[in-house]
């Protein structure tokens, strides 16, 4: 059972719906994000603003949330290192179950087929998860700061972007040791033409 906090910004109170199927709000709200919302390359830093569109609808096995959450995620270039801003706007619809509506289903459903059903705590709807299962999986998986970024250096990390002409002389290994040997002949028939 969960205990949801009306403290917390992202648990809806859903009784003016007063278990009435058809009953339906919206509402607009702006909350911070929670902690850890993203991934290890990009997220949304905890405390942002996120804009929250709500239609809250009732039902018969419970209330309907549908909406949209937009925000704006940052991390780093996976290819240059550089800062990198997302705008997102991912869409998302969920039934938090009443909690005799989801005991019900559980029964029905059995053991064999498991399903994460959302319930009400009372009124309340904590949409925290229900977020974060839309919201991550929206993110890119490798972010860059443009699609074209050429990232780093090899040799020596310099940005490609900065110097597109950035290039390094690189002797095949297998030649150095020729080349000494070139180099050292070259010397000796200088110095016996001197004699």
């Amino acid at each position: 059972m969960m205990n949801a906090d009306t403290r917390r910004p992202l648990v809806l109170d859903t009784k003016e719906l007063a278990r009435r199927p058809g009953q339906m709000v919206e509402r607009e709200l702006q909350v911070p994000a929670p902690e850890h919302f993203g991934t290890d390359v990009i997220s949304v830093p905890e405390g942002q603003p996120m804009t929250l569109r709500l239609r809250l609808e009732s039902v018969m096995e419970g209330v309907l949330v549908s909406g949209t959450v937009s925000a704006t995620a940052t991390g780093a270039c996976v290819r240059c290192l550089e800062p990198v801003e997302l705008d997102i706007d991912v869409p998302f619809q969920e039934l938090f179950a009443y909690t005799d509506k989801a005991a019900h289903h559980h029964e029905v459903a059995g053991e064999d087929e498991e399903e994460d059903v959302h319930e009400l705590d009372g009124d309340l709807a904590d949409l925290e998860p229900v977020l974060r299962d839309a919201v991550v999986p929206a993110l890119p998986f490798q972010p860059v700061c443009r699609d074209d970024c050429p990232g780093l250096c090899s040799e020596c990390g310099a940005r490609l972007a900065d110097d597109p002409t950035h290039h390094h002389e690189v002797i095949d290994p297998r030649w150095s040791a020729l080349a000494d040997l070139a180099g050292g002949e070259d010397t000796t028939d200088t110095d016996e033409k001197r004699n």
